[in-house]
């Protein structure tokens, strides 16, 4: 039966080859779409980590549900030694510690409420590659009293690198304290609310100003993104009697988790228009195909062919041309894909940031997968009532076409 269909298939060229368009165009285009979809998630899940979040956070138990409203209950005292277990974990690159705080900043002319970080610099420039220094240069260990703006802050209170700036903030007992920094940079990250309210000092300025020598969070930097789950499950298993609670990237960014549901939902649309267009121009095809042999199906019933054997042979045409269109219109789909992210796609800034990326068109087993299963699954689905209807036509009916 196979080898008669695919013998028919190549006796009709020309519905063969208009039937194969339709699918690797399909195919091609669903490849396309979801590794487009699927960059996305990538470069803004790096851009997330390597600008504010790293790759986890340690905090002490309680600190991410109730820690900004008590910060002085939940602070990691000593975390040199909570360090350096972290960092003999496999998968781990570098652990550095952040002091959270909220204050003033002023000019000398006028005061902005600011957020804070208290960093440790060269570590956190390391881990900080997607976050662009504008103007002046990365905060250094070497910059004991230095000061990184955000873009937004800096334009709020005219601020250029080497200008004087007071820093106002209550210490973890209630006071009120005040130091003076000099800014060395002005920094932008992929969001402009974050560039609006911050900037970050040396750690050991920030626990001065709070009167602490604890800090807030342990930022883990891993090897590669893919171990975020794994290298979790490892600390959570050792850090279970520390009392230290794990928090991942995809937990710390809530517009992450709202942006993929988002793109989700709008391929999982598309999917299902390309769907329905293979299948009607697959249909449109097969029909075609199938009512102008409807002569020929009738001299093979006449023969003594059953019209199960009829439906049969239709279905098996379609099941090797969507294998062979299907993948084929992998091989395309993979090829022009190899071919865009070579070229680079330039995209506008995504909302709510000022800096626009180059897309690429990532290579994802899955939806490869998925494609192909579409292309085969539309192209049988196609058939199944043109082959139905022309089975059951009679005998007499059928052979009159050739006449």
């Amino acid at each position: 039966m196979f080898k008669l269909a695919l013998r028919n298939i190549f006796r009709q060229k020309i519905h063969t080859l208009m039937t194969l368009a339709a699918i690797i165009a399909g195919v091609a285009g669903i490849i396309l779409a979801g590794g487009w979809v699927h960059d996305i998630y990538t470069q803004l899940g790096e851009a997330l980590i390597h600008s504010q979040s790293g790759h986890l956070q340690v905090y002490r138990q309680g600190y991410f549900a109730a820690g900004s409203r008590s910060p002085e209950k939940y602070l990691i005292e000593s975390p040199q030694s909570l360090q350096q277990s972290i960092a003999s974990e496999e998968g781990v690159e570098q652990v550095m510690a952040r002091l959270n705080f909220s204050g003033l900043l002023n000019n000398g002319k006028s005061d902005l409420p600011i957020i804070g970080e208290g960093v440790e610099p060269d570590p956190e420039a390391k881990l900080g590659s997607s976050v662009r220094i504008v103007r002046g240069q990365q905060l250094a260990d070497k910059d004991t009293f230095g000061i990184l703006l955000g873009k937004g802050v800096a334009q709020a209170l005219q601020l250029q690198p080497g200008d004087p700036v007071t820093l106002l903030v209550n210490t973890l007992d209630g006071a009120l304290n005040s130091l003076d920094f000099e800014v060395t940079g002005i920094f932008q990250s992929f969001s402009n609310d974050f560039d609006a309210r911050a900037i970050r000092i040396p750690l050991a300025a920030a626990q001065e100003l709070l009167g602490t020598d604890g800090v807030n969070a342990l930022v883990v930097l891993l090897q590669r993104t893919e171990t975020t789950d794994a290298v979790t499950t490892k600390l959570k298993q050792t850090l279970a009697s520390s009392g230290m609670e794990i928090k991942t990237w995809v937990e710390l960014n809530d517009f992450y988790k709202k942006t993929v549901e988002l793109y989700k939902g709008q391929f999982g649309v598309l999917q299902i228009i390309i769907l329905v267009m293979v299948l009607l121009s697959v249909a449109n095809s097969v029909n075609m195909s199938i009512f102008e042999r409807v002569g020929e199906f009738g001299t093979m019933m006449a023969l003594g062919n059953r019209s199960s054997q009829v439906f049969q042979l239709i279905i098996s045409e379609n099941l090797l041309l969507g294998l062979i269109g299907g993948s084929l219109g992998v091989g395309v789909g993979i090829l022009l894909a190899l071919v865009i992210s070579a070229i680079g796609v330039p995209m506008p800034p995504p909302p709510n940031a000022d800096m626009g990326y180059t897309a690429h068109i990532q290579i994802v087993p899955s939806v490869l997968l998925l494609a192909l299963i579409i292309g085969f699954t539309a192209t049988v689905l196609a058939a199944i009532l043109p082959a139905r209807h022309v089975s059951r036509i009679p005998v007499v009916d059928a052979l009159r076409q050739t006449i």
